[in-house]
């Protein structure tokens, strides 16, 4: 048991002092990984002339019902433009549905349609079967280590709103 502890806490000292090499593998890693991530989803999203945006306004919108636009240009970190953009094809479309809010007549609440929580279920399928797989292919400690790393990654602000999207999940 005394090996096993000292095997880990040496490979746990070769993390603090990664190489270039060992960086640049992990980078191109993630790349690979993110292309392999989005695949699925982009091919429903050609074929609809929709592209990755939205595919994130559908996730979210799909996530939180009822989420405001202020809320989601939040999320997403896009300009108003663009999201308009994007929100204006899925309310066209009939996969979204803007709604006046209750308490503040300003703001639009954002809903799924069931149309659009058709293909918000059918975009995000496909990439849950690729993350459970890797998921129970790496193991549990693993897959703390790989959030860990990614929360890590985050500037303060992206993993404070990432930390109230995990608290809204656990209230429910």
């Amino acid at each position: 048991m005394q090996d096993k502890a000292r095997i880990q806490a040496m490979v746990g000292e070769d993390l603090l002092f990664l190489t270039d090499d060992q960086l640049r593998r992990g980078i191109e890693a993630m790349f690979f990984a993110y292309r392999a991530f989005t695949a699925d989803p982009d091919l429903i999203l050609a074929d609809l002339d929709y592209g990755r945006a939205h595919h994130r306004a559908l996730h979210f919108i799909h996530r939180d019902p009822g989420l405001t636009v202020t809320s989601l240009l939040a999320v997403l970190g896009v300009t108003k433009q663009s999201l308009n953009r994007v929100l204006r094809t899925l309310i066209e479309d009939g996969l979204v549905d803007s709604r006046i809010g209750r308490r503040d007549r300003r703001e639009r609440q954002l809903h799924l349609t069931s149309a659009g929580t058709a293909l918000e279920r059918r975009l995000s399928e496909a990439q849950r079967a690729r993350m459970r797989a890797a998921y129970r292919n790496a193991g549990p400690q693993a897959v703390a280590g790989f959030r860990q790393v990614l929360e890590a990654m985050m500037d303060p602000e992206t993993r404070a709103q990432y930390q109230a999207l995990k608290d809204l999940s656990d209230d429910r």
